[in-house]
């Protein structure tokens, strides 16, 4: 009964700003690192960054600089704050909780994704 639902995506211009969010329902013991990956079509899915319980961020290199992750972990929600953005940032982006649920041991749960298009 947990789910992870994205929202924020769309299409944004070369240069411009989306902030991507991810929230967590269901029967959540709990929560340890949360991220961001991003996929196109052919191609294998890609971290972009995590966070871990405590706050401490990764951030892949071609992102670094410009893409801002955060969390709170009082809503069960990560957040990726994308400036700068570019064409080759376009992907579908995915986001994944390390979850503990009421029936299950820790594992990692991906939600649907949500689609960046940067585009002029």
């Amino acid at each position: 009964q947990v789910q992870l639902v994205e929202s924020g995506g769309g299409l944004v211009q070369p240069g411009g700003s989306l902030r991507l969010s991810c929230v967590a329902s269901g029967s959540i013991l709990g929560i340890r690192d949360m991220g961001w990956y991003r996929q196109t079509p052919g191609k294998q899915r890609d971290l972009v960054a995590t966070i871990s319980a405590g706050g401490v961020a990764n951030i892949a290199d071609s992102v670094k600089g410009r893409f801002t992750i955060s969390r709170d972990n009082a809503k069960t929600t990560v957040y990726l704050q994308m400036n700068s953005l570019k064409p080759e940032d376009t992907a579908v982006y995915y986001c994944c909780a390390d979850l503990l649920v009421r029936t299950s041991a820790w594992r990692d749960y991906w939600g649907q994704g949500t689609q960046v298009t940067v585009s002029s």
